[in-house]
């Protein structure tokens, strides 16, 4: 006998995530991650016979409740998001990260659902994010009391134009590790066994990040994702460096471990200077005058197809911060700007990033990300 579920399909940038009501699931934690395997179709490397989409960018939930009472940190929440990572052949979901794509969808969300009462022509909707523990600024366009879809604002690996909702990471450095750069340093040395000592930089901000140059292992910056997904022998280096990137950051206690313990973070990007390189989704050439410095990111052992939003939040940071491998191969008369242009597999996406220094540390002041959302079908989800 079936059971049903609420639930609403919402693209939010480049993902696409179903989102759940946390009243609508069980409360218990096991079972509550059994009734979202079922409904995703995990583990199956298809998900034939559930919602998920057998891609990484298309196997994620959002869970959206009230904000909790008694945390200071959620003073002022509009609502509470829970972000799940759905493994496709696993029989697991991972919790432990953010998907900055889909927050832009939890705003609108939230005013499609009648959680926020909608402000035209912009409504601020305060999101607290029980991953990080932090507060999310999600800016929301509305038009006749609804989330306004349709404009003219592209987003590269996104079909078509929509409306700009921009959202704001600031209030999340540090959340995973306790220090924007968790090792107290603008870069580092790592020890990874089949590679050597490599330079790497770590950076904390919508999610963890390790940031190596490409050509320190052997490539352009420019490769698509099928060449860099069919070469095996990089893949597994990247993960090895980002298994021992999250041991020095104190999120991993065994490298060997990695990918099955925290599989999505810290994420790994390898960063090389302005280039022109072939944009082979948009079927365009992406000129380097067009772009500060170019950046290719691993998520779940798979290289992604565009650029996760949480990774534009930091990347944009990074490139702010002195010594840091961004800031190294970043344009330098760009690297006083508020915009920053990251050179992706599909095109180029923009952030604002800020940062000051206060005393020895770095604070984050700005760290926007601009992503547009669109409701594709609510309904019910059938589950065994």
């Amino acid at each position: 006998m079936s059971k049903s579920v609420p639930c609403v399909i919402l693209r939010g940038g480049t993902s696409k995530g179903v989102y759940l009501k946390e009243a609508d699931l069980p409360t218990d934690p096991d079972a509550r991650e059994r009734l979202i395997l079922s409904i995703f179709g995990s583990p199956d490397k298809r998900q034939i016979d559930g919602l998920g989409g057998a891609d990484p960018l298309t196997s994620k939930v959002c869970i959206i409740g009230p904000p909790p009472k008694d945390n200071p940190r959620a003073e002022g929440a509009h609502l509470s998001y829970t972000f799940g990572q759905v493994e496709i052949d696993a029989p697991s979901v991972d919790f432990r990260s953010l998907c900055g794509n889909l927050t832009s969808g939890v705003g609108a969300f939230a005013i499609w659902e009648g959680m926020v009462e909608p402000v035209e022509p912009v409504t601020p909707v305060r999101i607290y994010n029980t991953n990080l523990d932090r507060m999310l600024i999600a800016e929301v366009p509305v038009r006749d009391g609804r989330p306004q879809e349709d404009g003219d604002y592209a987003i590269p690996g996104v079909p078509g134009t929509g409306a700009p909702i921009l959202v704001d990471f600031a209030d999340t450095a540090d959340a995973s590790t306790g220090a924007l750069l968790p090792t107290g340093n603008a870069m580092d040395r790592l020890d990874v066994p089949g590679l050597g000592v490599i330079d790497a930089s770590m950076v904390d901000i919508g999610n963890a990040h390790v940031f190596v140059r490409a050509q320190d292992l052997g490539m352009t910056g420019t490769e698509t994702a099928a060449e860099i997904d069919a070469n095996k022998p990089l893949v597994e280096l990247l993960e090895k460096i980002r298994a021992h990137a999250g041991v020095a950051m104190g999120m991993i206690d065994d490298p060997d471990r990695a990918t099955e313990t925290s599989p999505a973070t810290p994420f790994v990007a390898m960063i090389a200077p302005p280039k022109a390189y072939e944009n082979v989704i948009g079927e365009n050439t992406v000129l380097a005058e067009e772009v500060d410095f170019v950046s290719r990111l691993m998520f779940m052992q798979q290289m992604h197809k565009t650029y996760a939003g949480t990774s534009t939040a930091c990347t944009g940071i990074a490139s702010r911060i002195p010594g840091t491998i961004v800031y190294e191969a970043c344009r330098p008369e760009t690297r006083d700007n508020l915009e920053v242009r990251i050179g992706h597999p599909a095109g180029v996406i923009t952030t604002e990033a800020k940062v000051e220094l206060d005393g020895n540390n770095y604070a984050v002041k700005r760290a926007t990300l601009g992503r547009t959302a669109r409701r594709i079908m609510e309904g019910r989800v059938y589950v065994p």
